[in-house]
C-alpha cells in the first residue's frame, strides 16, 4: 500500500463527514425511540399494573430482538453496503415504535412481541455503520468518527427524556410513541439523497477527497473476502473486544432502563424532573466521548503505539466509571449522587478511543462482522442485566447492589482488554 494521504483542512463540510453525521443521527433516533420506553414505563405500570418484574420484562424483551440480527447485519452490510441494510432498519424499528400505543393495550404478550421486532430491526444499527466506516473514514480519523457516533447514544438519551415526560403530561404517554416513530421516517428520506455503500459510487464527492480516503485505506478492502466466523472467534483481540463490549454494555444498559426510576424512586425526584436530572450525566458523556475520540486519534498522530493509546483509553473508561459505580449506591444527596453520574460519565467517554474504535484497527474489512459479535455479547447485559437488576430491586431494594454488580463486571472487561487487546492489522 502507498504512504497515506496526508488529511488536510477541508473547505466546508466534506462528503464522508456528511455520512458520519448522518449515521450519527440514526444512532440519534435508535437511542431516543429505546429511551422513551424507560420514562413512560412509570405511567404505563400505574395503567397496567405492572410489579418490578413485569417492568423488567417489558424492558429486556427489545433486547432479545436486538440479539438476533447484530451478527446478519455485519454480514449484510458488508456484502450489499451499510447504506442499505442501515436505511431499511430505520424504517423497520421506527414502524414498531409508532404501533407499540397499539400493542400495549393488546395486552403483555402483544407488547412483548412488538418490543422484540423493534429488537430486530435497531440490530443492524451498529454492525451497518461500522461496515460503512471501514469504507468512508480514514485510520487518522477514525476514533474521533466513533466518538461522534458513539455520542449520539446520551444525545437521543438525552431528547428522549426531556421530551417524553413533556409529550407525556400534555397528550398521554401514547404521543411519545407516535411522535418518536415518525422521525425515523423523515431521516430515510433524507439518507437515500445523502449517503453510498462506498465513496467511489457516490456522484458529488471531489477527486480530492476521493484521493484522500483512499490513500488511507487498504485498496483491496473492497475485494477481500470478509474474515470467517470461526476464524474471527479464534483470535484473542476479538475476544477482547467482545468481553469489554459485554462489559460497558452491562453498566450502560442497566443504568439507561433503570436510571429514570432509581432518580425518581430511590432519590426521590418527582416524575415531572426526572428527564432533566437524568440528562445531566447524558450530556457530560455527550461531550467526552467526542473527546475521546479526539483525544485517542492526538495521541496516535503524535506517534504513540496504537495498541497503546487503545489500553490507556480503555483503562481511564472502565476504571474510573468502575469507581464510580461502586460508591454512587451510598449516596442519598440528590446533587451530588448525579454529580458521580456525571463523572463516570466523563471517565466512560475515553472508551470511544479504545474499544469502541478497535473493530476497525484490525480488520477495516471485517468491522461490521466484529462489531455483531461484539454487540450480540453486548446485548445480553440488556437482556440479564437490566432484568437481573429488576430482581434485585424487587428481593431486596438496594440501588447500591445493582451498581457495585456493573462496576465488578467492568472491572473483569478491563484486565481482559488489558491482557489481550492489540490494534495491529489482523485480517485485511
Amino acid at each position: 500500500m502507498d504512504s497515506p494521504v496526508s488529511i488536510r483542512p477541508e473547505n466546508g463540510r466534506s462528503i464522508r463527514q456528511s455520512v458520519v453525521l448522518m449515521a450519527a443521527f440514526a444512532v440519534f433516533i435508535c437511542y431516543m425511540d429505546r429511551v422513551v420506553m424507560s420514562i413512560t414505563i412509570l405511567p404505563m405500570a400505574a395503567e397496567f399494573n405492572w410489579n418490578p418484574e413485569q417492568q423488567g420484562r417489558v424492558l429486556s424483551s427489545f433486547f432479545v430482538g436486538y440479539l438476533l440480527t447484530q451478527v446478519a447485519g455485519g454480514w449484510l452490510a458488508e456484502r450489499h453496503g451499510g447504506k442499505l441494510v442501515l436505511g431499511w432498519g430505520v424504517v423497520f424499528w421506527s414502524l414498531f415504535t409508532l404501533i407499540t400505543p397499539f400493542a400495549a393495550a393488546g395486552g403483555m404478550l402483544s407488547l412483548l412481541l412488538t418490543r422484540v421486532l423493534m429488537g430486530i430491526g435497531e440490530g443492524v444499527t451498529f454492525p451497518s455503520i461500522y461496515a460503512l466506516f471501514g469504507r468512508w473514514i480514514p485510520a487518522a480519523e477514525r476514533s474521533r468518527g466513533i466518538g461522534i457516533l458513539f455520542s449520539m447514544i446520551p444525545a437521543g438519551s438525552v431528547f428522549a427524556l426531556v421530551a417524553t415526560p413533556w409529550l407525556v403530561e400534555h397528550w398521554g404517554w401514547q404521543s411519545a410513541f407516535f411522535c418518536f416513530g415518525l422521525i425515523g421516517f423523515v431521516w430515510w428520506a433524507v439518507w437515500h439523497r445523502i449517503a453510498t455503500a462506498t465513496p467511489e459510487a457516490h456522484p458529488r464527492i471531489s477527486a480530492n477527497e476521493l484521493a484522500l480516503i483512499q490513500g488511507n485505506r487498504d485498496d483491496s478492502i473492497g475485494d477481500m473476502p470478509v474474515p470467517a466466523l470461526g476464524t474471527l472467534l479464534r483470535t484473542p483481540a476479538v475476544w477482547a473486544i467482545i468481553v469489554s463490549h459485554f462489559s460497558a454494555n452491562w453498566g450502560s444498559y442497566v443504568l439507561l432502563a433503570w436510571m429514570p426510576t432509581y432518580i425518581n424512586k430511590g432519590l426521590g425526584v418527582d416524575f415531572a424532573s426526572v428527564g432533566l436530572f437524568t440528562m445531566i450525566p447524558s450530556a457530560f458523556s455527550f461531550l467526552s466521548l467526542n473527546a475521546g475520540g479526539w483525544m485517542a486519534d492526538r495521541l496516535i498522530q503524535r506517534g504513540m503505539d496504537t495498541t497503546r493509546v487503545r489500553k490507556l483509553m480503555q483503562t481511564i473508561g472502565f476504571g474510573g466509571s468502575a469507581a464510580v459505580l461502586a460508591v454512587v449506591g451510598y449516596v442519598e444527596s440528590i446533587p451530588l449522587a448525579i454529580a458521580l453520574m456525571s463523572l463516570g460519565n466523563i471517565f466512560g467517554g475515553a472508551t470511544a478511543g479504545g474499544f469502541g474504535v478497535n473493530h476497525l484497527d484490525i480488520a477495516p474489512r471485517g468491522a461490521g462482522v466484529i462489531m455483531g459479535l461484539s454487540n450480540t455479547a453486548a446485548t445480553i447485559p440488556g437482556i440479564v442485566g437490566v432484568y437481573i437488576s429488576g430482581l434485585i430491586l424487587n428481593a431486596t431494594g438496594s440501588w447500591t447492589l445493582v451498581f457495585q454488580t456493573a462496576a465488578g463486571v467492568m472491572v473483569a472487561g478491563l484486565l481482559v482488554y488489558l491482557v489481550f487487546a492489540s490494534s495491529r492489522k489482523l485480517f485485511d
